[in-house]
């Protein structure tokens, strides 16, 4: 009698099991650079560690050229986004300047630009980006490379930028995914 009830318990717990792996969504696939130009590729002996959506805004001011007497340009300011995981779910911020990702378990870090490539007409461009030491301990610790794909908006103003509006700011929509590398 014992036998059967341990049996019995095995196969009940064999069943769940499967039921519950057969409820599980699949894994996600990590992020493939492939399809990327080769100067925003991350070298090898890097692995993602976390993927996120960056939305947001980035801030512009109409500011003179400079060396250029008479003339003026919309002048990246800052951004101002949440950083969100793949379900949507607030994981960081990014802020500046300087630019800054920060985790919501209060570790952060700035990085070093080394490249950007066009992304498509009133879209930013992509980038690549070689993480600075992280402060305090966490998600972004070790962090040593951060790209930016799959933009969306953040150009500059069309507006005109001329002498009349000198110091005016314009506010603009973007998103943008940041995938974040640790080394192998």
């Amino acid at each position: 009698m014992m036998l059967r009830t341990a049996t019995a318990s095995a196969s009940v717990l064999f069943v769940s099991l499967l039921a519950a792996c057969g409820s599980m969504s699949p894994m996600q696939p990590m992020y493939s650079q492939a399809n990327l130009p080769a100067t925003v590729q991350v070298p090898a002996g890097n692995k993602v560690a976390m993927e996120t959506v960056g939305v947001g805004e980035i801030t512009y001011q109409c500011s003179a050229k400079k060396d250029m007497a008479g003339q003026f340009e919309w002048v990246f300011v800052g951004p101002d986004a949440k950083l969100n995981d793949r379900s949507g779910k607030q994981v960081g911020k990014y802020y500046g300047p300087p630019a800054t990702w920060e985790s919501m378990d209060g570790s952060k870090l700035t990085a070093t630009q080394i490249a950007v490539a066009p992304n498509g007409t009133g879209n930013i461009p992509s980038q690549l980006v070689k993480g600075n030491p992280a402060m305090g301990s966490g998600a972004m610790s070790g962090v040593t490379y951060i790209q930016r794909v799959d933009t969306k908006g953040g150009v500059a103003p069309a507006m005109a930028c001329a002498a009349g509006n000198l110091g005016a700011k314009q506010i603009v929509k973007y998103q943008a995914d940041y995938i974040f590398y640790k080394a192998m």
